[in-house]
């Protein structure tokens, strides 16, 4: 991305398709617990070994595969705007499950 990005557009955008990916998987964006599992599975898998629920050619299935590469997309955004001095804020979704990401980070780094 470069300096010129929106990068609050960007949060929007990746918001949405979060949104939409958690429609699909029946996501209660309120339960933290619930969150803070898509968060962990996000942070500790890689796309070729990520256990998945449900088989992966399925709705559900290609909503969670989704729904974790958008996350890092997400972290890259933020990580990015930071590298340049620029908050970038979401909506509620993109609070939620930033936070869940940020709390399973440091958890991670904690050994927990």
């Amino acid at each position: 991305m470069s300096a010129f990005e929106n990068h609050a557009a960007e949060a929007a955008q990746l918001e949405i398709e979060i949104i939409r990916k958690g429609v699909v998987l029946g996501i209660d964006w309120k339960n933290d617990a619930e969150v803070n599992a898509i968060a962990r599975r996000a942070l500790s898998s890689h796309l070729d070994t990520l256990e998945l629920d449900h088989p992966a050619a399925s709705p559900k299935g290609m909503a969670m595969l989704e729904i974790v590469g958008l996350s890092q997309l997400m972290l890259r955004v933020m990580k990015e705007s930071a590298d340049q001095g620029i908050l970038t804020h979401g909506g509620t979704v993109w609070k939620k499950l930033g936070r869940a990401l940020w709390e399973e980070a440091q958890l991670g780094k904690n050994g927990k």
